[in-house]
């Protein structure tokens, strides 16, 4: 899978670890955050990304700020970028299960390195339930036709 990476300089080191374990794994990954721990503005970095996300350019994206919501409220402001904080394994299980995410944010100065990796390992492995159960189709597809319906031009 091609994964897009984004983070602002709270999210740096966690980042780097997210993308190691991605690679090590056999995922492409597309770095789009800063590089270094100066100040940074979020939007510069999470923008280009979730862009990638909304074009079909990756599969999925992670984004890593200080809490995780400021990357979500970015990133779900472009069409077909599904973005959802999780901070522990069950919501990344659901967030996927249930809601098919296509972007998981994370909070690098509230969740630890070993909770934050196996939050990306289970949103990573988690399959959407979607194509067996209709309820989550359904409610998906509500969601999808939402963000449809609210493009602009």
């Amino acid at each position: 899978m091609k994964i897009a990476l984004a983070n602002d300089h709270a999210g740096l080191e966690l980042k780097n670890e997210i993308s190691s374990w991605l690679i090590g794994q056999g995922h492409e990954v597309v770095d789009f955050g800063t590089t270094n721990t100066d100040a940074a503005d979020l939007p510069d970095y999470v923008y280009p990304a979730a862009q990638a996300v909304s074009r079909g350019e990756v599969d999925r994206g992670i984004f890593v700020d200080g809490v995780g919501y400021g990357s979500a409220m970015i990133a779900n402001k472009l069409h077909g970028v599904f973005a959802a904080v999780c901070q522990d394994s069950f919501c990344a299980e659901l967030a996927r299960s249930h809601s098919d995410t296509n972007v998981l944010c994370i909070g690098g100065k509230i969740i630890g390195s070993a909770l934050a990796m196996d939050i990306v390992r289970v949103w990573m492995t988690t399959d959407w339930l979607g194509n067996s159960e209709e309820k989550y189709a359904r409610r998906v597809a509500k969601v999808i036709a939402i963000d449809e319906e609210n493009l602009r031009s």
